[in-house]
């Protein structure tokens, strides 16, 4: 058996969530496989019921499946504490399906401390942390002085934390930033309880063994692959790897168990937070796809920057990636705009190219657009991919024939029942595998 792989393409929040929870009834598992509590994977269910899912893979509402939150995630207790119980306050057993990798990392709260010190000596030039912790997390990953999940059943866990807590509070003498351990300590020890109470396990082996079972694997990434650590746009970047190789350094499997890479774009773009945004319309048209795209950070709230979709970015994203499957989000949002455009090149030093510059953040290239007619009309109640409007149907053609990945899914709106998947036998492009 093997494993398919479902991630973004851009900066993030290109609709993931929704996507997972839509696949998942076709899996028996469902694992993250890096970031942590920046995610904010959002789902709309019957009724308009909202949830935000920010460490909890998105396959959680459906009790035959599993979720595994793999060894490349970094976990903050009290925030999982806080999802666990929004979930159970709507009925779901949580403990019934999830599980989590002993050697994922523990965020404690100096962590996000250290993370909000750092980010405020920064100035002018910070990098937009979501101030969660994450960055500080994975620095002592790497530094090998971090806690792990499995810690936690140890008899000297408490020791081990005092040691890390005097590292970080000596740290934090560096920056002129005031703050009160005490109350956060207090809440962080309390969800300790609630996180010793679930399913820990050997997270190579738990997905291993169901592999060698014959199970159905779906890896979800977070964050997008443009904010990669080494392949994104370094050093406006989270601190793990959000692309397709993260999958098997995050999960503890071969690369020959990768199988489907489903990549996902939304049919413009947007970006959290710092960093350059070739395609960025800091404009009336850029504050209009927020508008109507509701462009608001799941887990900050913050205002998305928007522009118009990036496709050498893309074509970047999916060299990466091994990208076999496109699924294209928000679609609906461009439905009243008279004129969609896509960037094909960048024009850099008097030279036209698709290929993503080392140095984008110095030298921001002017974008090369395409422009297409709009469809002027709503998408509500159309079920068959072939019965959306010619205009659409155009723009869609023009991005897979650039990219050469067939467009198999897309999201005509919100709720979970609108998503709209295409037939093999449509295909203009054929899948890569």
């Amino acid at each position: 058996m093997i494993v398919d792989v479902l991630l973004g393409l851009q900066w993030g929040d290109e609709g993931k969530g929704k996507v997972v929870d839509y696949l998942a009834a076709d899996y028996d598992m469902v694992a993250r496989f890096q970031g942590g509590p920046n995610a904010g994977h959002t789902l709309i269910l019957e009724g308009g019921h909202k949830y935000v899912l920010h460490t909890i893979p998105s396959g959680i509402f459906f009790p035959q499946t599993q979720n595994l939150i793999g060894n490349g995630v970094v976990v903050d207790p009290l925030t999982l504490e806080q999802e666990i119980q929004k979930l159970e306050q709507a009925g779901l057993t949580i403990s019934r399906n999830l599980y989590i990798a002993r050697k994922a990392h523990l965020i404690l709260p100096t962590h996000k401390i250290l993370d909000a010190a750092s980010e405020q000596h920064k100035g002018q030039g910070k990098i937009g942390s979501t101030l969660k912790g994450i960055g500080p997390t994975y620095m002592d990953k790497t530094g090998r002085n971090g806690l792990r999940v499995g810690d936690l059943e140890s008899p000297d866990f408490e020791t081990r934390y005092e040691e890390l807590k005097q590292k970080h509070l000596r740290l934090l003498e560096l920056y002129p930033y005031e703050f009160q351990l005490e109350p956060l300590e207090k809440a962080w020890f309390q969800s300790l309880e609630r996180l010793r109470s679930l399913n820990f396990v050997d997270g190579e082996y738990f997905i291993n063994d169901a592999l060698r079972a014959g199970r159905r694997i779906l890896a979800e990434g977070a964050q997008g692959s443009m904010l990669d650590i080494d392949f994104g746009t370094y050093p406006f970047v989270t601190s793990s790897s959000t692309i397709s190789a993260g999958v098997c350094t995050g999960l503890g499997l071969s690369p020959r168990t990768i199988g489907d890479v489903i990549g996902i774009s939304k049919a413009y773009c947007t970006r959290v937070g710092s960093g350059p945004f070739p395609t960025e319309e800091d404009n009336e048209t850029g504050e209009r796809l927020r508008k109507e795209g509701g462009e608001f950070g799941a887990t900050t709230g913050r205002p998305r920057r928007c522009g118009w979709i990036d496709l050498p970015a893309l074509k970047y994203s999916i060299l990466l990636n091994g990208v076999t499957r496109l699924v294209i989000t928000k679609v609906d949002v461009l439905n009243h705009f008279d004129e969609i455009k896509a960037c094909t090149g960048y024009r850099l030093n008097g030279e036209v190219t698709d290929r993503m510059p080392y140095n984008l953040n110095e030298t921001l290239p002017e974008p090369v657009y395409r422009s297409f007619p709009g469809w002027n009309c709503s998408l509500n109640g159309i079920e068959r991919y072939e019965d959306l409007p010619e205009n659409l149907l155009t723009y869609l053609r023009f991005i897979e024939q650039e990219l050469e990945v067939p467009v198999v899914m897309i999201s005509s709106g919100p709720e979970r029942e609108q998503l709209i998947r295409r037939q093999l036998a449509d295909l203009t492009v054929s899948p890569a595998r």
